[in-house]
């Protein structure tokens, strides 16, 4: 049988981890093809970007992973980079009004499973945790099988005080999004299930954690300590996408390739790029974003309500300071914004206190956000206009008035993609027609699946996976 052609089109960690996963089945002769991965720009990593500057370590795109999903420690362990993963302090706050409140101990993702800390929160009226606590008492969804907003299902189990105060900014630091708009299905399905097998989600969820106490835990460094919420990589996760790329055949990477069109031919397709070179697959793994996916495919009607998904723009301000600058000492790793608050950033990671490896000593490092569903305007003002906002914020809420060291402001327009009510439903739709128009193109990234960085190497895993099985069958 002849090989077959596989063409994997984007080259941030998505693409990355597919080829990578193509690469291995190839060597070891479970999958009988070559593949060719095209990446529009000059670099590799996608949205993973890290600044080096005077000793600090600085993140432009994601910061770290969720340890809980395993797929991108483990990948980390396959390219021999245990020993580069570091963990987070904890400790982060809520701005609601003018004052930072810390999140209540035992809280996760804004449902309380200690109830000490969450009665004496400020963050809730005393009629905000008695409607909380009517969680133990509400019966579950009438209509479980349908859809429903993140807003919606947490308001009725908790109230709006919790979610407006605690569970939006928290959320909203996430995806950027309205979550009364964001389905519940496509980005978290474990709290509906919760309800199905516990009803009461606070009991739930306390049901869960002592569960978890089995869970075998990622463990770091000599003293093989256990690994907090997330990981990341002492020298910054470019140092990953990095590695990553390095492990694949450098014959079959292409940078500066734009696709500009794909096209059928035979049995399988004509990829045209912008630079005028074309290549010919057998299949696709398109990792590009749903837009631009769209955009290729527009003239195939079943891809219109992929064109209409929308995304948020973003941007980050890293500011970095002599450590003397701030007036009052930080007892955690940083704060998200009510929504409700009167500020034009989202959130504030105090990342020197994050992660002790981003900046030198007695340096600090600041990293702000502005930018979300409804509020993206600031993202298109100048770096200066950016940078005068977010420090005339800084300084009402930290009382910082000095200038900083250096500054760095990024951009990701249309980088957060909004999965809205029944977007599970559609893209199942969308999939099941591609496979039958336009079959061997597989959609998969941050756009689709999940917006996190083992999501994304989940998908790759899955795609190789697939295409190995659809072999077998031929």
């Amino acid at each position: 049988m002849e090989k077959e052609r596989i063409a994997v089109v984007g080259g941030g960690i998505t693409g990355l981890a597919s080829a990578y996963a193509l690469q291995k089945e190839i060597e070891k002769g479970s999958l009988n093809a070559e593949f060719n991965l095209y990446e529009a720009g000059s670099r590799l990593g996608g949205s993973i970007s890290t600044d080096y500057t005077n000793g600090f370590v600085i993140e432009r795109g994601p910061d770290s992973f969720l340890t809980r999903k395993r797929s991108m420690y483990d990948l980390a362990v396959e390219l021999g980079m245990e020993e580069e993963l570091v963990t987070n302090r904890s400790g982060a706050f809520i701005l609601h009004g003018k004052k930072l409140h810390r999140i209540p101990e035992g809280a996760v993702m804004g449902i309380p499973t200690k109830w000490r800390p969450f009665l004496l929160s400020g963050l809730f009226s005393p009629k905000g945790k008695a409607r909380a606590a009517m969680d133990l008492f509400l019966p579950r969804h009438k209509h479980m099988e349908k859809d429903q907003s993140v807003g919606s299902f947490f308001r009725r189990r908790l109230g709006s005080e919790v979610v407006d105060n605690l569970i939006e900014p928290l959320l909203s630091g996430i995806y950027a999004g309205n979550i009364d708009k964001i389905s519940l299905q496509a980005t978290f399905p474990q709290f509906l299930e919760v309800e199905k097998n516990h009803r009461s989600l606070i009991l739930g969820m306390k049901t869960s954690l002592g569960n978890k106490a089995v869970e075998e835990p990622v463990l770091l460094g000599k003293n093989k300590k256990p690994a907090g919420m997330f990981l990341t990589f002492r020298s910054g996760l470019q140092s990953f996408s990095e590695k990553l790329s390095e492990r694949l055949d450098q014959n079959h990477v292409h940078t500066n390739h734009k696709i500009s069109s794909i096209n059928k031919e035979g049995g399988g397709y004509r990829l045209v790029f912008e630079n005028g070179s074309s290549d010919y697959a057998d299949k696709i793994l398109l990792t590009i974003r749903h837009h631009q996916a769209y955009e290729l495919f527009k003239n195939h009607s079943f891809m219109e309500p992929l064109g209409k998904v929308p995304s948020t723009s973003v941007a980050t301000v890293a500011l970095a300071f002599d450590e003397k600058a701030l007036k009052k000492p930080l007892d955690g790793t940083g704060f998200v914004v009510s929504k409700k608050s009167d500020y034009t950033i989202t959130a504030c990671t105090w990342t020197h206190q994050k992660w002790e490896h981003t900046a030198p000593k007695e340096k600090a490092l600041l990293r702000a956000y502005v930018g979300r569903a409804g509020e993206e305007e600031v993202v298109d003002r100048t770096d200066e206009e950016i940078v005068d906002e977010v420090r005339k914020d800084l300084k009402k809420i930290m009382g910082i008035d000095e200038v900083p060291e250096f500054y760095r402001v990024t951009r990701w327009r249309q980088a957060m993609p909004q999965y809205e009510i029944d977007h599970v439903k559609r893209l199942e739709k969308i999939n099941g027609s591609l496979a039958e128009h336009l079959p061997g193109i597989k959609l998969i990234g941050a756009s689709y699946k999940g917006i996190g960085l083992p999501d994304c190497v989940n998908q790759a895993n899955t795609a190789a996976a697939e295409i190995i099985e659809e072999q077998k069958r031929k």
